[in-house]
């Protein structure tokens, strides 16, 4: 007796860490890991970039247009402006109006297209023919033109604008996969034991639409960010306030390349590709933890796919009866 209920608290602690080893599988994932860690240090910068910066990302000095050295880092403007300032100071604008236009873009995503898609009927073409006419709308010149009829244009200002214009395309997926989680077996019982409609979708569909929730959000963080870089770069924006592309908007103003200024506009592309490759690396993390079949870790897998597939030729067993017969005749 002993014995099976040592046995019995084994095997129930190893199915109660299993779904922790599951949900830790994500972050293992080098692409993941990877992708945060690289995220993880600008959100430090962001944070701590006005603080970190050695000189105030807007003074004017003697060093004019100077390439990089201990002193500039960056280098310098044309005006002797520190460059590696700007970029430590126009962090946090990048990263807030990211994030901010994700949330605001994934919660109407997820109102919109898992209501349409759980009630159906005339409230699912009301809201999918809404979801159409944004979807059809080019999201960027959108942006541009209610950004420019705006009398302010602040990060926040940015950021909600982008958020409202950048939502259709989440809706209109979490839609689909609604349809599809709908006529599954444990949404028909939970409305046979009488469970509300909100409860359903609460429990029942939204951990289910986790992932797709997460793809989507980082998605909408690489487009958001990418639009305010532009909107900032085309001088729509508030050019007095730092980010990315205020930099490369007075490095295009001034010519510097024309100048060999090449530390100018350099570090700001650096920036945003470094970023782009850390959230692009945890949308593909999610993407596999998503579907078995991208996982990375899948060669023993496709070793044991292997091994199935091959087929040994087993030769038949000799008959005893006819060897003889024929060694007698």
């Amino acid at each position: 007796m002993a014995l099976q209920a040592t046995e019995t608290a084994v095997v129930a602690g190893e199915a109660a860490e299993a779904p922790r080893r599951d949900r830790l599988r994500f972050l293992r994932n080098r692409k993941t890991l990877i992708g945060l860690i690289i995220l993880g240090v600008f959100v430090v910068l962001a944070v701590a970039g006005s603080w970190l910066a050695p000189y105030d990302p807007s003074a004017r000095s003697d060093d004019l247009l100077q390439p990089p050295s201990l002193d500039h880092p960056f280098g310098t403007t044309q005006t002797g402006q520190d460059i590696f300032s700007q970029i430590l100071v126009g962090t946090r604008g990048v990263l807030v109006v990211g994030f901010t236009a994700a949330v605001v873009a994934t919660v109407l995503g997820v109102l919109i297209g898992v209501t349409a898609g759980y009630l159906g009927g005339v409230g699912d073409e009301v809201l999918s023919s809404v979801s159409n006419v944004f979807l059809v709308i080019p999201g960027l010149p959108l942006i541009i033109i209610v950004t420019s009829l705006l009398p302010e244009t602040n990060d926040l200002t940015i950021a909600m604008v982008i958020g409202l214009t950048s939502w259709a395309w989440g809706a209109r997926v979490l839609r689909a996969q609604t349809l599809s989680l709908r006529s599954r077996d444990y949404v028909q019982a939970a409305r046979a034991t009488g469970e509300s409609t909100w409860r359903i979708i609460v429990f029942e569909l939204l951990p289910n639409l986790t992932p797709v929730i997460a793809s989507g959000f980082i998605g909408t963080v690489i487009f958001a960010v990418l639009a305010e870089i532009t909107l900032a770069f085309i001088g729509v924006a508030d050019i007095s306030h730092w980010n990315w592309g205020t930099v490369l908007f007075w490095a295009q103003s001034n010519q510097a390349l024309a100048q060999d200024a090449w530390w100018w506009f350099v570090p700001a592309g650096l920036c945003i590709a470094l970023l782009g490759t850390a959230l692009s690396l945890i949308n593909f993390g999610i993407d596999e933890f998503i579907n078995p079949r991208l996982r990375s870790e899948g060669r023993p897998d496709r070793s044991v796919r292997m091994r199935v597939g091959f087929t040994p030729v087993v030769r038949a067993p000799r008959d005893e009866t006819t060897t003889r017969k024929d060694t007698s005749t």
